[in-house]
């Protein structure tokens, strides 16, 4: 820590001394190095003490995170990331709560408590570890699997439509949505700074390989820095929205459908091209960003998503302060006795 401030750290200040025991080769690693980088910027920019953060995970691979971060930290049970994450983000509202859950942790078991979170817009910040699988207990299908995959629970093939993450976030009325690649250190960790500064619930999703059930299950854009450059799209507020190796391609939206042009061609100029606006509130167009798809789409990738709206914290307190103003009952006991009462005998 640089003593010079309260709120300049390093990297190594929020690394536990845990041996890291994930597979050698698994997208976790990146995103927990994403992570150390991200919280010492997030700290320096809301003016946050190192105690004031807290890892909360479920059951998972990535719920070994508390572990490897120098934090305070809960390590729940299957599916109830959010519960605890929500519970302890109210009981303090001044911690800086992140919660870390896979794609079955948090979308299958948790699925509930999840969409609630968002829909309440509770100021938490859920990473998202999607890698379509169940890895920890050794390869089942998700809700994220692709339909058709074959699994040790689908031999045949998966007869499920799996969910789109931000699909579901902005069905739950979510306010703020990104999206990165495990191996895009830099991009997940300016995701990750955009997600903490955002006041209210903030889902990070990051596709993540896990080399050994599910190896190369984003293979078709993410595999390589090339592919990477012509299958997918940083989105970023305020610019237009390019990509290609040789940006040399653009998103427009004709009607209600957005399509893939190629500058030069049919005397479309940049002019032409969508400028990205994360902060519109119709989450129309943020809908449409987070469905697409290779091959018919780049995949989109950055802040997706980042509105204000009123959080529940927020909502809590100042009900709280009101009843403490002007309610009728100033005491348990005053309370007690305002209705009807009966005598047990």
């Amino acid at each position: 820590m640089n003593e010079s401030s309260p709120y300049k750290y390093l990297p190594a200040d929020f690394r536990s001394d845990q041996e890291v025991k994930w597979c050698p080769g698994c997208g976790d690693h990146a995103i927990l190095n994403s992570v150390l980088k991200a919280l010492p910027e997030v700290a320096e920019a809301l003016h946050y003490r190192h105690e004031r953060f807290t890892f909360v995970s479920g059951i998972g691979c990535s719920s070994r995170f508390p572990y490897y971060v120098n934090t305070y930290g809960f390590h729940g049970i299957h599916g109830r990331a959010t519960a605890i994450a929500t519970g302890v983000k109210v009981a303090n509202p001044k911690l800086s709560v992140w919660q870390i859950s896979g794609d079955g942790d948090a979308l299958a078991i948790g699925g509930n408590h999840f969409i609630h979170a968002i829909r309440r817009n509770i100021d938490i910040n859920i990473l998202l570890f999607n890698n379509e699988i169940y890895g920890l207990t050794k390869g089942q299908y998700s809700p994220t699997s692709k339909l058709g995959k074959i699994t040790k629970t689908s031999p045949y093939g998966t007869i499920e439509h799996p969910f789109n993450p931000g699909e579901v976030v902005l069905g739950a009325r979510g306010t703020f949505f990104a999206r990165s690649i495990d191996v895009e250190l830099t991009l997940t960790q300016q995701c990750l700074v955009a997600a903490a500064k955002h006041d209210g619930t903030s889902v990070v999703e990051i596709l993540q390989n896990c080399i050994i059930f599910n190896d190369k299950t984003f293979g078709d854009f993410a595999l390589s820095k090339e592919l990477r450059a012509e299958r997918t799209i940083t989105l970023r507020h305020g610019e237009r929205m390019i990509f290609g190796r040789n940006r040399d391609k653009g998103l427009v939206q004709i009607g209600m459908k957005l399509m893939v042009v190629t500058l030069g061609e049919g005397g479309v100029t940049e002019d032409d091209i969508l400028i990205h606006n994360a902060h519109e509130p119709n989450p129309g167009i943020h809908m449409m960003l987070a469905n697409m798809s290779y091959p018919n789409y780049p995949v989109a990738l950055g802040v997706i998503r980042d509105v204000p709206d009123h959080t529940y914290d927020d909502n809590l307190r100042d009900q709280v302060e009101e009843v403490r103003a002007h309610g009728a009952y100033h005491d348990v006991d005053a309370l007690l006795h305002s209705g009807d009462t009966w005598e047990v005998k």
